[in-house]
């Protein structure tokens, strides 16, 4: 707590005392620096060589300016700082800001930190700034603005971050600190901009301003756009900075996830030619990623190299590279990789099992995957939900949705109930064979069962019924979805743009559009591709070049197909114009 017994009647004057003092609780009227301002001091002391600082610290009683800011009427968080005259203000203000002329600028970097870490305090910490510059009480505004920047970014409070930024005529601090801020609260198109601006004002970024933007599209729910990961290293080479360690595995970590393993590995060449070891991570990622891609004997030769680089293989490499055999039907590698976990004392993980019961399934052997379940529980391995997930998964790509009703039942004689992600596989299961009328009561006995629809259940159901041609029902579940308190992601602006492009509803199109860029979600390749499809097989072709080139600006490569399909569509409407 920074708030006390009330001020002493002799004023608002600081005291100093010795050294022993500071080993006996001070009087009671008196603020107590919190912690983190201990330390300032003694920073304090070392900066300026001066041993008084340690030997005759000063405490300052803070208490009438923090009952003055929290009180202020005309302090609110959408108001521009207070940049009134000296002579307009109150001689209560100016004697209250005379009491603290001789406070060190550390103690109020401290006390701003200490009152912007609570939520409670933030808009005292947010009144402070203004108040110390218009007194001339701390000179360092760009530190004082950064500091309040990063720690309203920190409470998910960007809006006022941006609103702040103004008054601290965007120093490269600041700058720095609302990327910072922009990346924590998942808005990776801001941080961009933002980013685009520190160039344009000759400044250079650094590895941190990329790591930030880098691990904001990777807690994204959606895979990183590649053609955004191509824009940041081709920015990175251009002011010819040499990423460390951190920065080149979130790299590789980025563009696995985005399913490019070509340019994660030439990154990982990158990183061993510099002499720099990747992250476990990154190996990791880029491992199941050629797996996925059936691309094994790299993922395998990945695999090997982990323990050249004094990386001793965990549960996640080999489930990573596990998933790869599975992917190619390679049945006895998957087995003998199990074996192998076994020799090396790893243990394997629920993953493990249901990558492997995967595998028997997708060969058609049921009962040996109902013996290695018998064989989790053996190894002290419960099976969960999430093992008859995989089950279902393999039934629903097999187009055998049928036997979804059987996975239920030897689930539920297994004990084990289901969860989102069970029911969120079951529901694509129905939703991908058409049949809409299950997906809806597994839905809806979801709901029954307590378990609240995440946006993947939503997106997975908006889908089936735009497939579907049930275009009103879709938008009805996208409605619901947003009065539910979900928050919609990329992928479900793409699917319900899609939905209305078919129906040619074009500024309801244009309006969703809109509203998503409002809303800080990125459009990405598929949003641009789903644009230019449906405006060209509308013959819209003026709307969709303009969408190319809106793609092109915002950084993006339009793939080839994209133009192939937009000259398909050209020449098919002038053929039926020809015909008619």
């Amino acid at each position: 707590m920074l708030l006390l017994s009330p001020p002493p009647t002799a004023g608002f004057t600081a005291s100093a005392y010795s050294l022993n003092r500071l080993l006996f609780p001070l009087p009671r009227h008196y603020f107590v620096v919190p912690s983190s301002s201990s330390l300032a001091i003694a920073a304090l002391s070392t900066a300026t060589g001066d041993p008084m600082y340690s030997v005759d610290s000063r405490r300052f009683d803070f208490t009438p300016l923090i009952d003055f800011l929290s009180s202020s009427t005309s302090i609110t968080e959408e108001a521009e700082p207070d940049a009134s005259p000296l002579m307009e203000l109150s001689p209560e203000e100016l004697c209250l800001a005379e009491s603290y002329r001789s406070v060190p600028a550390v103690l109020w970097h401290s006390l701003l930190k200490s009152l912007a870490s609570e939520p409670a305090s933030l808009s005292t910490a947010t009144a402070l700034v203004p108040w110390l510059l218009r007194h001339r009480l701390c000179f360092s505004s760009d530190l004082l603005y950064s500091i309040l920047i990063h720690s309203l970014g920190r409470h998910r409070r960007l809006q006022l971050a941006l609103s702040l930024s103004s008054s601290s005529s965007l120093s490269p601090l600041s700058l720095n600190a609302l990327i910072s801020a922009s990346a924590m609260n998942s808005r990776p198109d801001l941080a961009l901009r933002l980013l685009a601006l520190m160039r344009r004002r000759g400044l250079l970024p650094d590895q941190q301003n990329y790591t930030l933007i880098l691990q904001s599209l990777l807690h994204s729910t959606d895979p990183p756009d590649p053609s955004l990961l191509f824009l940041l290293s081709s920015d990175i080479r251009s002011i010819r900075l040499e990423p460390d360690a951190r920065l080149l595995s979130d790299l590789i970590v980025a563009f696995s996830r985005a399913a490019d393993p070509d340019t994660a590995l030439s990154l990982l060449a990158q990183t061993q030619a510099q002499g720099i070891t990747p992250k476990s991570s990154a190996a990791v990622e880029l491992i199941s990623v050629l797996g996925n891609s059936g691309r094994v004997d790299e993922a395998e030769a990945i695999f090997a190299e982990l323990r050249h680089w004094g990386l001793q293989p965990r549960t996640r490499a080999y489930n990573a590279l596990l998933k790869g055999y599975v992917k190619t039907g390679a049945l006895k590698d998957a087995e003998q990789l199990l074996d192998e976990m076994e020799r090396c004392s790893v243990a394997p993980d629920e993953c493990t099992y249901s990558l492997l019961i995967d595998a028997y399934t997708n060969a058609g052997r049921w009962e040996s995957a109902r013996i290695l379940i018998k064989e989790m529980e053996m190894n002290d391995v419960l099976p969960n939900s999430y093992v008859f997930s995989r089950i279902l998964a393999s039934f629903r790509d097999k187009g055998e949705w049928q036997r979804s009703f059987a996975v239920l039942r030897e689930m539920r004689n297994n004990g084990i109930q289901p969860d989102r992600h069970f029911y969120n596989v079951m529901i694509d299961a129905f939703g991908k064979h058409n049949c809409l009328h299950h997906a809806m009561d597994a839905f809806y006995q979801m709901r029954a069962d307590g378990i609240v629809p995440d946006v993947v259940t939503w997106n997975t159901l908006i889908d089936a019924h735009s497939k579907a041609g049930r275009h009103d029902e879709a938008m009805k579940l996208f409605e619901e979805m947003q009065m539910s308190g979900l928050v919609p992601c990329t992928t479900t602006y793409n699917i319900v743009i899609n939905s209305l492009g078919v129906q040619e509803r074009w500024e309801k199109m244009k309006e969703l559009f809109g509203k998503m860029r409002e809303e800080g979600l990125l459009p990405n390749v598929v949003t641009y591709t789903t644009l230019v499809d449906v405006y060209g097989k509308s013959g819209r072709f003026e709307d969709a070049i303009e969408c190319l080139e809106m793609m092109k600006s915002g950084g993006m490569r339009p793939p080839s197909t994209m133009y192939h399909a937009l000259v398909n569509a050209y020449a098919q409407k002038v053929l039926e114009f020809t015909i008619s």
